[in-house]
């Protein structure tokens, strides 16, 4: 049946946390994927959008740029207040509720019930490709990219572990109610899988 084009298909306003890191991949992905993509660097940005995506970079950097714009506060009030949020690669370590090594004075958003070392998987030069099963999507595997990559140690009960990687058996995406993450960094393929599924979770809770 075709579509009813009197129907307009709601872009929700999905931002990008865009202090460093994979920012213009995570825009580009996010509209390909229907929403309608913007940066955010300030809190008065943050209070426009919907959802949030945190991607993929330095979480060390990452996290003293939230400190210095004064981010850190209404940050953590949006998460645990639900907002959907998706953190890739260094997105997840800031989403973890525990670090077990933390650099000197880095601290996290919270927000997913899971310990996650940095860095797990090793340096740059250790970075590697992997196809995945991942919980959610058909189709084909998902083939991911990981670099200098973080795993998820262990995860609360009411966390659901959507991947894991099988060369290590490490976990490697989860989903925590409106909270999103992957040790991987979906914005560096062509496949717009995960970002679809985050930007549905961003339309269910509209």
């Amino acid at each position: 049946m075709a579509a009813d084009p009197s129907v307009a298909v709601v872009r929700p306003a999905v931002g990008v946390l865009a202090l460093q890191g994979d920012v213009a991949e995570h825009l580009r992905a996010l509209r390909e994927s229907g929403a309608a993509p913007a940066v955010v660097r300030r809190p008065d940005e943050l209070d426009r959008v919907d959802g949030l995506v945190i991607p993929g970079g330095e979480s060390t950097t990452m996290w003293k740029l939230i400190d210095v714009f004064g981010l850190a506060e209404q940050l953590r009030k949006r998460i645990s207040g639900g907002m959907p949020v998706f953190g890739s690669c260094a997105g997840l370590i800031l989403l973890a509720d525990r670090l077990p090594d933390p650099a000197s004075g880095q601290q996290t958003l919270g927000g997913i019930d899971m310990t996650v070392r940095r860095n797990a998987f090793g340096r740059q030069v250790d970075s590697f490709e992997r196809d995945l099963v991942v919980a959610g999507l058909s189709g084909r595997p998902y083939h991911a990219v990981f670099i200098r990559a973080p795993w998820v140690e262990d995860v609360g009960p009411g966390v659901e572990i959507l991947a894991t990687d099988p060369g290590t058996s490490r976990i490697v995406a989860v989903r925590q109610a409106r909270a999103l993450a992957t040790s991987f960094h979906p914005e560096l393929t062509p496949d717009r899988r995960i970002h679809q599924m985050f930007v549905n979770m961003v339309r269910d809770q509209a």
